[in-house]
């Protein structure tokens, strides 16, 4: 039987990303928070004598987003670059959870055909206390669990 002992839970402080951007690795220092997930298409499906409606899945369209500290050039260039060039700027992420004193191990999850939804430009703000921080919305084409988590 499979209990969760509380050294087991990830930590989310443990782990690292990479961006792979035209053929460069960059790591994600500036991030504070990724999240990518897939939502479903479905149809419903309707029969005769039938007062609930069925659900077949029809396909998916993977979703996510970025906070990140208000540092970094990368994405305001991307975005610079679709602007004026009008080439849109697609790059894969790999998401990586790491907490070695967790038995659940290491995962590893890339994510394919990345585009940005879009982004901050500028930002000021005179009541801020803590560092400047961005939310980044974003698409995704395909996903891979390359390295999944060890049940344990």
């Amino acid at each position: 039987m499979n209990r969760l002992d509380g050294v087991n839970a990830i930590s989310g402080r443990e782990g690292r990303a990479y961006a792979k951007i035209d053929g460069n690795n960059e790591e994600m220092f500036f991030a504070r928070r990724i999240e990518a997930g897939v939502e479903k298409t479905k149809a419903t499906v309707k029969a005769l004598g039938k007062r609930m409606a069925g659900h077949k899945t029809i396909g998916g369209e993977g979703k996510g987003t970025m906070s990140l500290y208000y540092l970094s050039p990368l994405f305001r260039s991307l975005l610079t670059r679709w602007r004026s060039t009008g080439q849109d700027v697609f790059f894969d992420l790999v998401i990586e959870n790491d907490d070695i004193q967790s038995a659940a191990g290491t995962q590893q999850v890339l994510l394919t055909g990345v585009n940005l939804d879009g982004g901050v430009l500028a930002l000021l703000d005179g009541t801020a206390d803590d560092p400047l921080e961005e939310e980044v919305s974003f698409t995704f084409e395909d996903f891979t669990v390359m390295t999944p988590f060890t049940k344990f």
